[in-house]
């Protein structure tokens, strides 16, 4: 085991290292949205089909996430995160080679488990390699990399599609790919803190099995049915495997989750407080582009544009929010966020026909700045209350928690903006509307419902984060 507590790292090489790699992991899964309709074309296959090479990346990343902690302890967390940038720059090229829809799909799913080891490796190592009183602005960074790529993705993947086509956009990985490999070789130290004694097999199988079941199902309620015998099967299958797990993890020698991390009450709050803040999240994600492509029948390019200034202040605030974080009480930040997010998503449930676009910027602009001061402090108080040797779980439990509710999220409130509309269609059929203005009128209602909805789930996470506090125990 190699001792880095008494190492100075350099600060500015491994968090360029770990930077670049969150930014290309991430814009994984943020270009591959507006290529869908060129892989229906090009592989001559349905919107359903050519969905899971969305949802099956989703489901792999999500998957992979509870038991990245005993692979980083097994093998380091440097091995590790090597061999996700790695398997992610291979993959990409397999993607752009696919010869079938079947096949992108295989190579998306191998991408997404790449994927899913890069987010708790890159935490973990910012939590056990970088000292204490510079975790606020390294994670900071880190999240500025995370929000950067679904700001700048949609516009540069729709430039790449436009001027060459849909492989471009996983090409573009290759090069970043291989950058970010050097330089994590060169600058991201090895070390072992904790080596694992054996292998929790019962633990490993039981956290995939249950991991699939549930994603799937929040995947695919919204098209499936949530009421469907499908969906119902699937919820009850995934509920039962993780009642199994989580038995197995609290009674085993060798966990391969340690559960021991919900001991700390400052981290289990922050997961909650996180949970409530990420559903409200994917409220403006899913909306907004809807609005503008479906009632203003912007271009999917347009849209992104519009979309890129409240992501890239959003980016900026996160910066900005890990420079404050050392100087004042943290849960001011969040609780600032949280109150920024709830005005900009009651704003945004009164959209019209014709709403400006300097408005819609504006309020999700306020929006995003939300999120960005409050996310950051919120994970950042969570992980402080952590022992060091037990932050690699910590942050695979911090990723999966992300995926779940983010697939658990789209999946609600498409469902909702489903029933919305039906509802809003039903009660205009009885007006003098006209039958042209009806479909538009009806969607715009329920995107405006939708979006209040979203307000009532941010105001719960008002309380809950008074009850946030930064420990200062680590070991």
């Amino acid at each position: 085991m190699e001792n880095i507590n008494n190492k100075e790292v350099d600060f500015w090489p491994v968090i360029s290292s770990l930077f670049l790699g969150a930014f290309l992991t991430t814009l994984g899964t943020s270009t591959i949205n507006l290529a869908l309709i060129d892989l229906m074309k090009y592989f001559n296959t349905s919107l359903d089909s050519a969905k899971w090479a969305l949802t099956g990346f989703m489901l792999a990343t999500g998957t992979i996430a509870p038991i990245t902690s005993y692979l980083g302890e097994k093998f380091s967390y440097k091995r590790l995160y090597l061999i996700s940038l790695i398997g992610f720059t291979l993959s990409s090229i397999l993607c752009a080679f696919s010869w079938n829809i079947e096949s992108l799909i295989g190579f998306r799913i191998l991408q997404g488990a790449f994927n899913g080891l890069a987010a708790p490796a890159t935490m973990t190592i910012i939590y056990q390699v970088i000292p204490r009183k510079k975790h606020a602005t390294a994670i900071s960074l880190w999240s500025l990399a995370s929000m950067l790529a679904p700001a700048v993705g949609p516009t540069l993947s729709g430039f790449l599609i436009q001027t060459f086509s849909w492989k471009a956009i996983f090409l573009m990985n290759v090069p970043l790919g291989l950058i970010a490999i050097v330089i994590v070789l060169k600058f991201t130290p090895y070390y072992k803190l904790n080596p694992p004694a054996g292998f929790d097999f019962p633990g490993f199988s039981t956290s995939i099995i249950a991991s699939v079941l549930l994603l799937t199902a929040f995947s695919e309620g919204a098209s499936w049915g949530w009421l469907s015998y499908k969906i119902i099967l699937l919820l009850i299958g995934g509920a039962i495997i993780l009642s199994i797990f989580l038995r197995q993890e609290s009674t085993t020698k060798i966990p391969a989750l340690n559960l021991k991390i919900f001991k700390f009450k400052g981290y289990t709050m922050s997961i909650i407080v996180r949970a409530v803040v990420i559903m409200s999240l994917y409220a403006g994600t899913l909306l907004t582009p809807l609005y503008l492509q479906n009632v203003q029948h912007m271009t999917p390019l347009n849209a992104g544009l519009v979309m890129l200034i409240p992501s890239l202040m959003m980016a900026l605030c996160m910066v900005i929010a890990g420079k404050l974080y050392n100087l004042m009480d943290p849960r001011f930040l969040v609780v600032s966020g949280i109150i920024a997010m709830a005005i900009g998503s009651l704003k945004m449930s009164h959209l019209s026909l014709d709403t400006s676009t300097l408005y819609i910027i504006l309020w999700m602009t306020l929006r995003n700045v939300g999120i960005a001061l409050s996310t950051m402090p919120v994970t950042n108080i969570g992980m402080s209350c952590i022992d060091r040797e037990l932050s690699g779980n910590a942050a695979s439990v911090n990723n999966w928690v992300g995926q779940s509710i983010g697939s658990l999220a789209i999946g609600v409130f498409t469902s909702l903006l489903t029933l919305m509309t039906s509802v809003h269609t039903n009660e205009l059929a009885n007006t003098d509307i006209s039958k042209v203005l009806l479909p538009n009128q009806a969607y715009l209602m329920g995107i405006n419902d939708v979006y209040f909805i979203s307000f009532i789930i941010i105001l719960v996470a008002l309380p809950l984060s008074m009850l946030l506090k930064e420990q200062n125990s680590r070991k």
